[in-house]
């Protein structure tokens, strides 16, 4: 892996980081085997164990009350949206599930954690992961070049709004990018306007001025990554993170069933970056805390770098039109000011705590104050931020 040197900006944060990474390094963090994950009890890991388990309680009772077979879910909310149809698979899903690690070791895990199921928008992390390892390769010289010079036509970056998109832009879901991929439209996704079906002409913004969350985008940033890459997304994922962390040999991440591409005479599936429409990342809790917990050891696996430090710390800046988003997914909790207040998306947490988000909820909890990581699947929305906090509040 090839490192270079950068300047990245908010540099109070990126000390930050450093000192973590640091702290970590110094107390020779616990790296699990991959077929064996150590436990510790909750008072050997310093929880009150009470009001641990209030926690977890309070999550099972907050389980999404949406239906458990995720087609008919796609049904009732996404396919009421125009182009709306499902192109990917889906799964039923798992009830509430969840896991808390603390120092590396599982204090507390419960539901079916190991079942195999879609997370939904947490695919865009497992995304900017993986153009992460293209950037730290060489593949692309910088996030702030131009999209276009990178493709190998001007099919999807020729006209005049779409030519000054760059790789950062798309990450941090600010490209505005105009057009339709894989029968999606633009517009289609997540609509403006009072009639969406009949308003095709969206409002235009300059690339890197307005933030939407758009799967549309999303998804041409895998394609884009893909033809640098010139090789499967899955498979640069497996070799480069998934093998590594001792991740299990069940996870999938799918396309849709028209986004196969001809690569050097190869046909290859763009991936999704989200379940908006059926596929994206299909994984299990397990899974989803050891890739968490790669990310509390700052891209360091058991004295590997898998992800360099660098690409964490831009995933880590707040983006100047959202500055409560990274890159893709990254949520950060930072103070912003919204209606003259400063807030956090998890009040309880550090300002430097992170989490990756989907639909269900899929939340994977980051929090290098408290060498701590959280996996929690299928919450209701409204109760992640208090779940964390009855968690934190555990702590002694």
């Amino acid at each position: 892996m090839r490192f270079r040197a950068k300047t990245v900006p908010f540099a109070g944060l990126a000390v930050i980081w450093l000192l973590a990474a640091t702290f970590a390094a110094a107390q020779d963090p616990y790296f699990p085997e991959r077929h064996d994950w150590g436990t510790k009890t909750a008072e050997e890991s310093g929880f009150d164990a009470a009001l641990l388990e209030e926690a977890v309680e309070f999550a099972i009772a907050s389980e999404s009350t949406a239906p458990r077979d995720l087609a008919l879910n796609h049904e009732l909310t996404f396919a009421q949206e125009p182009f709306g149809s499902r192109v990917g698979p889906t799964t039923v899903r798992g009830a509430l599930s969840g896991i808390v690690v603390k120092n590396g070791y599982i204090v507390r895990e419960w539901g079916p954690s190991m079942k195999v199921d879609m997370t939904f928008s947490v695919s865009k992390t497992f995304l900017s992961t993986t153009i992460g390892l293209l950037y730290d390769k060489g593949l692309i010289a910088s996030v702030d070049d131009r999209v276009g010079p990178y493709m190998p036509d001007d099919e999807l970056f020729g006209s005049e709004h779409n030519q000054s998109i760059t790789w950062d832009h798309l990450l941090r879901q600010t490209s505005d990018w105009q057009g339709t991929l894989f029968g999606k439209p633009d517009w289609a996704d997540r609509p403006v306007g009072d009639h969406p079906f009949e308003y095709p002409d969206r409002p235009m913004y300059k690339p890197g001025t307005h933030y939407k969350y758009n799967d549309v985008r999303v998804n041409l940033l895998a394609l884009a990554g893909l033809h640098v890459a010139r090789d499967p997304f899955p498979v640069i994922l497996r070799k480069g993170i998934m093998e590594p962390i001792g991740a299990s040999n069940r996870w999938r991440w799918h396309g849709y069933e028209n986004s196969w591409v001809m690569i050097d005479g190869r046909n290859v599936q763009s991936v999704s970056g989200g379940g908006h429409w059926g596929g994206g990342m299909h994984i299990s809790g397990r899974d989803l805390a050891r890739f968490g917990y790669l990310f509390l050891r700052m891209g360091n696996w058991n004295g590997k770098q898998l992800i360099s430090e660098e690409w964490i710390g831009m995933a880590r800046t707040p983006g100047e039109v959202n500055p409560s988003y990274g890159y893709m997914n990254w949520f950060l909790n930072g103070p912003v000011e919204r209606d003259g207040e400063m807030v956090k998306s998890i009040p309880d947490a550090p300002d430097t705590a992170v989490t990756f988000r989907g639909a269900g909820s899929n939340i994977v909890y980051v929090d290098w104050e408290n060498d701590l990581v959280v996996v929690v699947r299928w919450i209701q929305g409204g109760a992640v931020s208090p779940f964390i906090g009855k968690v934190l509040a555990a702590l002694r």
